[in-house]
């Protein structure tokens, strides 16, 4: 049945049909019998599926990645799909456009999208605002970063700024320094200036009361070398993990024709072909950190198989983004009822 709807979404503009499609689950969500009937529908319950991490109960571990519901508008009725976590954001202290529109591209043939979107939204403070009046109790991570005309030498000033006013309404928080879409914001990977980051940060996180889980969300596109410098980075800085990965800048894996991919132009590249690069990302972590830092997978998810691939390979959590776009409202239900055991 979803197959026939995407075909009819697919011939809408990407960033349209989101809104367009997320205002209406919105209202569905507010008619007391509709509302029963997704949650229905869409939620699966079963002891196997429960995890806690961090002191933090998951109802199940599969999660909708950031980037998805950057403002926090729909967090009570994405729930209703069954979720077990939702990570909002990226958001920055400051409202911001983002970059110009086209920004957001299907490449059906290879089950993929291209994102240049460049952390549009409407600011930590205003996403908070809507978080505190939220109705469903579900894990909600809150994803930071800089604002664009920040410069890389005061991005620690942002991400304080994100962190204390999200600190009372999320359960833990992800660091992003690995989206392709804000110039520089790779170079803050680097040892130095992520090491003062997380310093500071986790300074400020136990100044505040209760410590919230704080994690680095990393890019597919590093070496072995640098993710020996991340797991040296976590253990030294005491962050609780990774998310692992964020979008690629790599190409190679695509079979969508070469002047159609240049065409669109620059941008971070999500879902299957970025799938095997972000279990080797999450193995070679698991490994090489001897299983000490937990991981929230991500990347290419668009089964249950694919989940597994992803817990096997060492991962405590998974997030879906381009395989939700994709398999449609069922994602995460059909991915559940796939783990149970």
């Amino acid at each position: 049945m979803y197959g026939i709807i995407r075909k009819i979404l697919f011939g809408i503009d990407p960033e349209k049909v989101h809104y367009m499609v997320m205002k209406r689950l919105h209202w569905a969500y507010t008619i007391a019998p509709l509302r029963f009937l997704l949650k229905k529908l869409y939620t699966v319950q079963h002891p196997s599926l429960h995890k806690t991490l961090w002191g933090i109960h998951f109802p199940n571990p599969v999660g909708l990645a950031a980037g998805f519901d950057k403002d926090a508008r729909y967090t009570d009725s994405l729930a209703a799909l069954g979720f077990g976590f939702i990570e909002i954001g990226t958001v920055t202290p400051r409202p911001q456009q983002g970059n110009p529109k086209p920004r957001l591209f299907r490449l059906p043939a290879d089950k993929a999208l291209i994102n240049r979107m460049g952390f549009n939204n409407q600011g930590s403070g205003a996403a908070a605002e809507r978080l505190k009046f939220r109705k469903e109790k579900l894990v909600i991570g809150g994803n930071i970063g800089k604002n664009k005309d920040t410069p890389n030498e005061d991005a620690i000033k942002d991400y304080e700024a994100c962190f204390r006013d999200l600190y009372d309404v999320v359960d833990y928080f992800v660091v992003n320094v690995s989206s392709p879409n804000t110039p520089g914001l790779r170079a803050l990977q680097d040892k130095e200036p992520l090491m003062h980051i997380l310093n500071t940060l986790m300074q400020l996180n136990q100044s505040l009361g209760a410590p919230k889980p704080l994690l680095l969300k990393i890019a597919p596109d590093l070496s072995n070398e640098q993710l020996d410098d991340i797991i040296s980075i976590v253990q030294q800085t005491g962050i609780q993990g990774l998310v692992a990965t964020n979008t690629t800048i790599d190409r190679s894996q695509l079979t969508t024709p070469a002047n159609e991919v240049e065409a669109i132009g620059a941008g971070g590249l999500s879902g299957a072909p970025v799938r095997n690069r972000a279990t080797e990302v999450i193995r070679y972590i698991h490994t090489n950190s001897k299983g000490s830092i937990p991981v929230i997978a991500v990347g290419g998810i668009f089964t249950a198989a694919d989940a597994k691939e992803k817990l096997d390979a060492g991962a405590s959590l998974v997030q879906v983004y381009t395989g939700f776009v994709y398999e449609g409202p069922a994602t995460a239900t059909n991915i559940c009822k796939g783990l149970i055991s």
